[in-house]
């Protein structure tokens, strides 16, 4: 495991055991490629040996680096507070996801914010 992917953990938010949903690959590709993953969504279930945790419980995490969105705009308000709560130095939104009020409250938190493809962003080594 290379340090610069160890240091990267990832909450996956709006994860998903289901195989065809994007963020089931994201946490795929992550495993992939050592980072440590942190999946949250509403669905029980495992992904690639990690519990989905209970995100209506608003389970604590540290250190996080990334938070890497699956959940749309109109299910995101409910856990603004929740996530910013984590501190993660980066928020990606991925495509769907995109929300200018969120993408605003985490830049005046001091978070770096893209709305990016995590999945394009980990096969072209710019994750």
């Amino acid at each position: 495991m290379t340090i610069a992917n160890k240091e990267k953990k990832t909450v996956i938010v709006g994860a998903s055991p289901n195989p065809s949903r994007y963020a089931f690959t994201a946490a795929r590709m992550l495993k992939d490629r050592e980072v440590p993953i942190v999946p949250v969504g509403i669905k029980k279930g495992e992904v690639f040996g990690e519990e989905i945790k209970n995100l209506r419980e608003k389970p604590p995490v540290e250190d996080v680096h990334t938070v890497t969105l699956y959940i749309g705009p109109q299910n995101q308000p409910e856990w603004y507070g929740y996530i910013l709560s984590l501190n993660p130095k980066r928020m990606i939104f991925n495509p769907g996801t995109e929300n200018q009020e969120f993408m605003e409250m985490a830049k005046n938190q001091g978070v770096e914010v893209l709305a990016a493809c995590s999945l394009v962003l980990l096969q072209t080594g710019q994750f």
